[in-house]
């Protein structure tokens, strides 16, 4: 996944407050709870710091998501009386937590993302008889987003009303339109739900290469929740599931390893890349815990092992830092992609690797190559809790083009009628603050 819908966070330096918290709305009395919950993170905030003006550009906008319903959580970033980031996550924290510290607290926001899988959902609503030689009208509603993130920060929308008599001629059409939207979301999948038979209509009539990402689901299919289409059955689709261009890096990753082309492996050798900024993408098999420590200077490539080593580079009064913290800031400085890849599909020296842009002769790629190693494989990266959906006020994350094959690699770093139309659905703004 691409972190460059983080790059607010490093636009000035720290001191940073750090907040995430649940703002669910599936209890009574919701403002009550949420203010409760403030009113512990604030004491805390100011017990480690926080002046009053950074609190009360908090305290602006904590709960200030009452439009979105259901369960959800909210993370909000500031620094020197500030607002810097913020928006919702739709499963609330685990834990309820406010930090203050030189680096933002980013990582749980970015795990709340993985695995970030594009992909379109289509509802196709009918209650007539399975034929069109028949009265009526047939309802689809398609919309694009990005799984799991997209379960409150739903994509375009589309909605369409079709007669009965004309479904099977103007489905070819509506296959078309389909297709061009679900090319501009790079949708892994097609997630189609609703009735049978004008389903199976709709997806005979697609073209073929939307036909193969189509997949089917069952259950309820309402369209006016205010969350994603297909929000339950998209769950059970996505769990356990990774998007195709991390799986495509990963396979790139495993082809470079068996021929010992760029990449690294092990905390030691992949700490040494990013201070050269040679990194590409990094794949973790967990994120570090908040135990793991490392050095870091003021830039983003300015991170060690020890502070001795971050001295010997010239960098004055080193700070001892958050692995994760240390690590999010490198790649999105350095504009590096992040993969969170299971064990079971590639199990990592020390849990960490990475692809690297270019490597030369004091480029350590093996556990044991050169002086960097640490001699008892280091602290382990220990786990973190399992991601959520994307903030609201966060830019999508496009995709101009996976890396489809290894060639590609070293741009990686690169940003990258018989129908009654009723219009369509942008997604939804942020209040004005």
């Amino acid at each position: 996944m691409r972190l460059s819908f983080l790059e607010p966070l490093y636009a000035e330096p720290g001191p940073f407050a750090s907040v995430y918290l649940d703002t669910s709305r599936d209890v009574e009395h919701p403002e009550r709870a949420i203010a409760l919950r403030w009113r512990r993170l604030r004491e805390s905030l100011s017990r480690q710091g926080s002046d009053r003006a950074l609190l009360n550009v908090l305290e602006e906008v904590v709960g200030a998501d009452t439009e979105v319903p259901g369960v959800h959580g909210q993370a909000i970033f500031a620094a020197h009386g500030t607002l810097v980031l913020d928006g919702e996550l739709p499963r609330p924290p685990e834990h309820d937590s406010a930090r203050y510290s030189t680096l933002p607290d980013a990582m749980p926001l970015v795990t709340q993302h993985v695995p970030e899988i594009p992909y379109m959902a289509v509802v196709v609503h009918y209650g007539g008889l399975p034929t069109a030689e028949t009265h009526g009208w047939v309802t689809l509603e398609a919309e694009t987003g990005t799984w799991p993130a997209s379960t409150v920060t739903a994509g375009e929308r589309l909605h369409r009303r079709v007669a009965v008599a004309t479904w099977h001629r103007t489905s070819l059409r509506l296959g078309h339109r389909l297709d061009e939207q679900a090319r501009r979301a790079h949708a892994d999948a097609v997630v189609v739900g609703g009735d049978e038979w004008a389903c199976n209509v709709l997806i005979r009539r697609l073209p073929h290469t939307l036909r193969d990402k189509v997949v089917r689901v069952g259950g309820r299919t309402p369209t006016d929740t205010g969350r994603a289409l297909l929000e339950p059955q998209l769950d059970g689709v996505f769990r356990g599931r990774m998007a195709a261009h991390d799986r495509e890096l990963v396979d790139i990753f495993i082809g470079r390893r068996a021929l010992d082309g760029p990449m690294t492996e092990g905390l030691a050798a992949t700490v040494a890349a990013l201070q050269r900024g040679q990194v590409a993408a990094l794949l973790l098999n967990r994120p570090p815990g908040s135990s793991l420590r490392l050095w870091a200077g003021s830039r983003p490539t300015q991170l060690a092992l020890t502070e001795a080593e971050l001295m010997s580079f010239g960098v004055r009064a080193p700070r001892e830092e958050r692995a994760d913290e240390a690590l999010v800031r490198a790649l999105v400085g350095t504009r590096a992609e992040l993969v969170v890849v299971p064990e079971s599909e590639l199990r990592l020296y020390e849990g960490v690797g990475a692809l690297l842009r270019y490597t030369d002769p004091g480029t350590p790629s093996r556990p044991d190559a050169g002086t960097l190693c640490l001699p008892d494989h280091g602290p382990p990266l220990v786990p973190g809790r399992p991601g959520s959906r994307r903030a609201r006020n966060v830019p999508t994350l496009g995709r101009n083009g996976s890396a489809a094959g290894e060639r590609r690699m070293g741009h990686m770093d690169r940003d990258r009628s018989g129908a009654e139309e009723t219009g369509s659905r942008s997604p939804r703004p942020r209040p004005g603050r």
